[in-house]
Formats: C-alpha cells, sequence, structure tokens
C-alpha cells in the first residue's frame, strides 16, 4: 500500500511558476512508476508528466517545456516544478503511483490533489 500527500499548489498569475510536491509512504517508493495528472472543471483527467524508478520520463504535448517531473528517492518525494503558466493550467492536480517499474504506469494509488489556480 502506497499512500500520497500533495502539497504546493496555489494561485498565481499567468507567467508565474509553482513546485508541487508529493509525499510517498511505503518502503518501495523508489521502485515505482509516478506520476502527476490534473483534472479542470468539467473535463476529463488527463495525464501531465509521468517518471519511471529509473527516472525516464514523459510529459503531455502541453507541459514539455514548461514542467519537469523529478523524485527523490531519500526523501520519497515526487516532484513537478511548473513554469509559464497559463490560465488553462488551472486545475486540481493529483499525484499518483503504480506497481510496476516502467512505463507506461498502470496507476493504482493516488492522492487528494492539491488546487492550481492561474489567472490572467
Amino acid at each position: 500500500q502506497v499512500q500520497l500527500v500533495e502539497t504546493g499548489g496555489g494561485s498565481v498569475q499567468s507567467g508565474g511558476s509553482l513546485r508541487l510536491s508529493c509525499a510517498a509512504s511505503g518502503s518501495v517508493y523508489s521502485r515505482i512508476c509516478m506520476g502527476w495528472f490534473r483534472q479542470a472543471p468539467g473535463k476529463a483527467r488527463e495525464g501531465v508528466a509521468h517518471i519511471d524508478s529509473i527516472s525516464r520520463t514523459i510529459y503531455t504535448d502541453s507541459a514539455k517545456g514548461r514542467f519537469t517531473i523529478s523524485r527523490d528517492s531519500a526523501k520519497n518525494t515526487l516532484y513537478l516544478e511548473m513554469n509559464n503558466l497559463k490560465a488553462e493550467d488551472t486545475a486540481m492536480y493529483y499525484c499518483a503511483a503504480g506497481r510496476g517499474r516502467n512505463l507506461p504506469c498502470d496507476f493504482v494509488y493516488w492522492g487528494q490533489g492539491t488546487q492550481v489556480t492561474v489567472s490572467s
């Protein structure tokens, strides 16, 4: 079982930056794939960035060049650095973890989410 707690959301102006963190419990953290998702009001949840156990990454097109996913195994923490934020990035952001090491990741564990609001 893996428990995930996101922090770091907030309100910023367009062009601003935020860093989301996801603290994970459990000794298997370093061996599992993880990712960030988001869901805006009235829209389906979408994958933003995923990372495998050896830090290989994939990004959705809208995140490429602006967002960076990373992990710190010593701290059992996943990060999402978000730069040049746009109004369309406004959403609830969720951390997720899977059972395996590699991508594509079969996500089975989810955090409660942290809200990101970008004003233009």
